[in-house]
């Protein structure tokens, strides 16, 4: 099986346990993506940078717990570990209050994706958090060049997140500036019509079938997913009910389910354009990875294994 690497952020998750408590978790999109993969069997690996702080330690501990490759997990005293906490409303549903004026990761140096031996059939999975202006934005432009240069595949994941940017107009303009460099892309509903401008949604994801593009992944929460092929096909699949206790990963979960999937077929995402039964079978695969994750708290710790997700489809 070839190896999927996660580059941008990782943070500690401070999720609510109690009235004024939280609890200390692992967290950040790409990282969650990674831990995810490996639960179900994939080798996977976190680029990023954290800081010379206890908070970097327990990150570190943690990769190392769950079989994640720490070896591009680069560590510097110039900024802390960047910190979120946690808040979740009734249904479950969860906000993030962010602490990073300027933390870690965004330090990050694009000479030191140079490091990252991608090859053939590898994954690189990156989101929109880590790609404000500092210097891990170049980080991932030299790291996304490097992956397809050697025949990589890339999955990108906008995860928007408008109170970390000055303006909800430079993210989405960020955004689909790196739509284009995706050949697997994982939107939300609510995303969908942000990123595009356009309400209807499958003249929406027509859209998004720019430059390498060649599969999209649209998730609708408990109402399940669907995959867009660049030929026009689409396949739906529902997600089972669930009482919903912290949403909080269930999309990163997703995404490492599908990617997992990918690695583990050792398919192209070119390959699956007329491939309806595959598609049908990784969103059911990746729905019910998810469905675990809402009704337990927090993120990695809510993530389940390969033989809970196989035995319950």
């Amino acid at each position: 099986m070839n190896k999927l690497y996660a580059i941008g952020e990782m943070l500690i998750d401070f999720a609510p346990c109690g009235e004024g408590l939280y609890k200390r978790n692992a967290g950040g999109a790409p990282a969650n993506v990674a831990v995810c993969a490996a639960k179900l069997g994939a080798e996977s690996a976190v680029i990023t940078k954290l800081g010379n702080d206890l908070f970097g330690d327990f990150l570190m501990k943690t990769l190392k717990e769950e079989g994640v490759d720490a070896e591009y997990v680069f560590r510097t005293d110039r900024a802390n570990t960047a910190l979120a906490f946690v808040t979740l409303d009734e249904n479950g549903d969860r906000a993030f209050s962010f602490y990073r004026n300027p933390s870690a990761d965004l330090f990050l140096d694009e000479t030191e994706t140079d490091k990252i031996p991608f090859k053939k059939g590898d994954v690189l999975h990156f989101g929109s958090v880590d790609l404000v202006d500092y210097p891990v934005r170049k980080a991932h432009e030299r790291a996304i060049f490097r992956a397809k240069e050697k025949g990589a595949i890339v999955s990108f994941d906008p995860n928007l997140r408008y109170n970390l940017w000055k303006s909800r107009e430079e993210l989405l303009e960020t955004v689909n500036r790196f739509v284009p460099f995706a050949d697997v892309l994982k939107v939300s509903e609510e995303e969908l019509t942000d990123i595009t401008g356009i309400s209807e949604e499958e003249k929406a994801v027509s859209t998004l079938f720019r430059g390498d593009v060649k599969i999209v992944f649209l998730t609708r929460g408990s109402g399940g997913a669907t995959a867009y092929t660049k030929s026009g096909k689409s396949v739906s699949a529902l997600s089972e009910k669930a009482v919903c206790l912290d949403a909080t990963g269930a999309g990163d979960t997703f995404v490492g389910a599908i990617l997992y999937q990918l690695l583990k077929s050792g398919k192209r995402p070119e390959n699956l354009t007329e491939d309806e039964k595959t598609l049908s079978e990784w969103l059911r695969y990746a729905n019910k990875a998810a469905w675990f994750v809402v009704q337990r708290s927090g993120a990695i710790p809510a993530m389940p294994a390969h033989e809970e997700v196989f035995g319950c489809k």
